[in-house]
């Protein structure tokens, strides 16, 4: 925890996902909530979507970030903020298309949350 989970369309073939993982990463190091081991972020290229009903010329980069229960409306919205920041600095420019960024941060409930660490 947290998990960051970032979707982004085909059509932004300059999007460099690694690259924006790593800057999001450090936001959520830098925000003071997480401690850097365990932040847990992956992108995935989605090949088959569509951005309302027009057939192009429209791209998005979706993130959602999951936290543990508890923390503060303020704190989620500085988190949103910085990953938000994230997406924007790594947006190809000069694409010629309307991108909508957005993030979404939801709560895991503490009670049923599991994880073990595995030496491998």
């Amino acid at each position: 925890m947290p998990h960051l989970f970032v979707e982004y369309s085909e059509n932004l073939a300059q999007f460099d996902a690694a690259a924006c993982l790593a800057t999001a990463n450090a936001e959520l190091v830098a925000s003071g909530h997480f401690e850097e081991v365990d932040i847990k972020s992956r992108a995935c290229c989605v090949a088959a979507f569509r951005v309302g009903s027009a057939p192009a010329g429209r791209a998005f980069v979706a993130a959602r970030l999951s936290i543990l229960s508890g923390r503060s409306p303020e704190a989620k919205q500085d988190l949103s903020q910085r990953v938000l920041k994230a997406l924007q600095q790594h947006l190809p420019s000069g694409t010629g298309l309307n991108t909508q960024l957005s993030v979404e941060v939801v709560d895991i409930d503490r009670s049923s949350y599991a994880k073990a660490v595995v030496e491998t």
